[in-house]
């Protein structure tokens, strides 16, 4: 049994299938889901788990070589990612929910705010 990091079993094997130039989105409880893209689940209640739990989860996993988003996103969530990805691409909702069809992974967390989706592609750790 693993003692540290992502415990989900589900979330947990799912990252360890991704490759160099993956996208994994994670998005909020709204997010249309398309069919294609593996899904892990993870909202339990409207905010939990928050969006931002569930990003710093997983950039403690994982390397993010960049990062896309709603250009309609503001507020916290906003200056959450602008702080996390310095060079973050922002595009129009609809465009990014085009973009998901093409992602590997999809992370559902509780989050109840609007725009709290971020598709991101992996990288490689050398």
């Amino acid at each position: 049994m693993k003692k540290a990091g992502i415990l989900n079993r589900r979330l947990s094997g799912a990252l360890a299938a991704l490759g160099h130039g993956d996208g994994v989105l994670v998005c909020d409880v709204g997010m249309p889901i398309p069919d294609g893209p593996r899904v892990v689940d993870l909202a339990f209640r409207a905010g939990v788990p928050s969006f931002a739990e569930v990003l710093d989860g997983l950039l403690d996993e994982l390397v993010v070589e960049g990062a896309t988003a709603a250009e309609e996103l503001s507020g916290p969530h906003r200056t959450l990612l602008e702080s996390r990805f310095p060079g973050l691409a922002l595009v129009p909702h609809e465009h990014l929910k085009r973009l998901t069809a093409g992602a590997r992974l999809v992370v559902r967390t509780g989050e109840a705010r609007p725009y709290a989706n971020v598709l991101l592609r992996c990288g490689v750790f050398f």
